[in-house]
């Protein structure tokens, strides 16, 4: 019970963090019903070693993925960057393909969007990033 407590506390506080602990009771009490017998203090151990483990693995390995693009970068790495369009629209609002130099903090081509249209060779910066789409302008 005090697990899906915590669990839903977190809904109510944006940190992200109580779920862990939540995970980590629920975790605990269906360890309990596999043995009955195990000793309040065991489980209590069990709930802060196993919640300690989520928190770990926490901010080890999922939370720096967050704020990461589709691209597999953060925003602002590659806001500003400039590249070159090598499949281009011949309307607004078209998608089109633009190619990064290899130093680019990004993959060397990824779909991109302009409210203008652009042709093969245009000189374009990003502004914003959507997923894995770039939105550019011309320069």
């Amino acid at each position: 019970m005090a697990g899906f407590c915590l669990i839903g506390m977190d809904l109510i506080i944006p940190s992200f963090a109580i779920i862990w602990f939540g995970l980590g009771a629920l975790m605990a009490g269906v360890f309990y019903c596999f043995c009955p017998g195990f000793p309040l203090v065991g489980q209590v151990l069990l709930w802060l070693l196993v919640s300690s483990s989520f928190m770990a693995m926490w901010f080890k390995y999922l939370k720096p993925m967050v704020g990461l693009t589709g691209a597999g970068k953060l925003k602002e790495d590659i806001v500003g960057e400039s590249g070159v369009i090598i499949r281009g629209t011949n309307d607004c609002d078209g998608r089109g393909v633009v190619e990064f130099s290899v130093s680019a903090p990004c993959e060397p081509k990824l779909g991109c969007y302009s409210s203008e249209a652009l042709h093969v060779g245009d000189r374009v910066r990003v502004v914003d990033v959507e997923g894995e789409n770039l939105q550019v302008e011309v320069i």
